[in-house]
């Protein structure tokens, strides 16, 4: 924590562009992205004299958008690149009598894991769940009296809690400093296609969950549309395959496309996506399809979507196709959802002329505090700031907590 982050990084390469998450991760797993198994040369002491009073504010518990995934989903990374300091998953897991799923974990244990390490460490004092926050204001900082020796606070963070009733309760608080952590999943990406808003099209994979468990889609109902290439859109075609609900997967790139995702994950590692990948190779409109109840459509382009359940698509040939689904899922990304802040966040992404997004247009931080460039005070880390892997995520935490004691150290007595 007291260390100058900038030298200590320098020279460190790997699977992310932040230095202090190299340098921290490097530490953490030494070897590991070479097979590794070299133990943490990080150890862990508590120093209470120097904790920051913070608070945490999510709509979720401890753990934030784990706690929306299908449980028996499994993690794209690694378990034990999942865990936190000082509680290894492994042995967190054990105490709980579970085990890793070919090296990765649940995000059902996930969820529960993170929710049980801020118990554990004694942090629940921190952390407001069901809280919304709907505006986060700064301003020139000003002395609250003639006299005053400290600045008045520089953000006012406003929204509200929901109870278990139901019932809101305002808040509104004043901070010297604000971290912005909301992840990327808050606002699913939309086609803008006629008919994407009628009651059977869904942006979220729940939705496939919540009419099995209804009925509304079984194995003998009309096909299941998933429309997209990502995770996601696997997750659900394995979700659809292991109830024998039959789907149509359409997605606009060839599937030998250098950029999708299938095309960088290890098969060893990854069977299960790599299945999907190859189901996708099926051209079944063309041919039947070895795989029952499975149909791929590469290189569609889906253009409109009528209220009688009729999908309608334009090949790569350019002719139009019509499907008849049951259940619509455009599993095609998200965005922040940053509508709290002025101008939504838009004024301090890298590029202020173009959508923020975690993988193309990030936040624009300093790589060794993660201080926001355009706002003294305000932070950002996650994939908010391009770290999209838990296991780089920490490094970010770790820029932050340095500049915030850095920032105590400087206080006038």
């Amino acid at each position: 924590m007291d260390q100058d982050l900038d030298y200590l990084s320098e020279g460190l390469e790997g699977r992310c562009q932040s230095p202090v998450a190299l340098l921290f991760d490097t530490l953490l797993r030494p070897d590991t992205d070479f097979g590794g198994s070299v133990e943490s040369i990080l150890t862990w002491r508590l120093q209470k004299e120097r904790a920051i009073p913070h608070l945490v504010l999510g709509r979720n518990p401890p753990g934030g958008a784990w706690h929306s995934i299908e449980g028996s989903m499994v993690t794209l990374s690694q378990g034990e690149w999942m865990g936190l300091p000082d509680l290894q998953v492994k042995d967190w897991m054990c105490k709980k009598r579970r085990g890793l799923r070919n090296s990765r974990a649940t995000a059902g244990d996930i969820a529960h894991y993170y929710r049980d390490y801020v118990i554990r460490k004694g942090l629940s004092h921190n952390f407001v769940s069901s809280a919304t926050v709907t505006a986060v204001e700064w301003g020139t900082p000003k002395p609250s009296s003639p006299g005053a020796r400290h600045p008045s606070p520089l953000f006012q963070v406003s929204g509200f809690v929901t109870a278990e009733d139901q019932s809101q309760q305002s808040f509104s608080l004043c901070a010297r400093n604000v971290v912005l952590a909301t992840g990327t999943s808050d606002s699913p990406a939309r086609l803008g296609i006629p008919g994407e808003g009628l009651p059977f099209v869904h942006h979220d994979l729940s939705a496939l969950e919540a009419a099995t468990r209804a009925g509304t889609v079984s194995p003998t109902s009309d096909p299941v549309l998933i429309i997209g290439a990502g995770l996601s859109a696997a997750d659900a075609v394995l979700y659809a395959r292991h109830y024998g609900v039959p789907v149509i997967h359409a997605f606009r790139r060839p599937v030998d496309d250098p950029g999708l995702v299938f095309n960088q994950l290890p098969k060893m590692l990854y069977p299960e996506y790599h299945k999907v990948h190859q189901m996708m190779r099926e051209r079944s409109i063309l041919s039947p399809s070895p795989y029952e109840g499975y149909r791929s459509l590469p290189e569609h382009q889906l253009l409109l979507l009528k209220e009688d359940r009729q999908a309608v698509f334009r090949d790569p040939q350019g002719l139009q196709k019509v499907f008849g689904v049951a259940l619509v899922l455009l599993l095609i990304g998200s965005h922040p959802d940053l509508s709290f802040l002025p101008g939504a966040g838009a004024d301090l992404a890298v590029d202020p002329d173009q959508p923020l997004s975690a993988k193309r247009n990030p936040v624009d931080v300093d790589p060794f505090t993660y201080q926001s460039i355009h706002q003294e005070g305000l932070y950002a880390m996650g994939p908010l700031a391009g770290d999209n892997f838990v296991r780089f995520v920490q490094g970010g935490a770790l820029a932050v907590a340095s500049s915030l004691l850095r920032k105590e150290a400087r206080k006038p007595p």
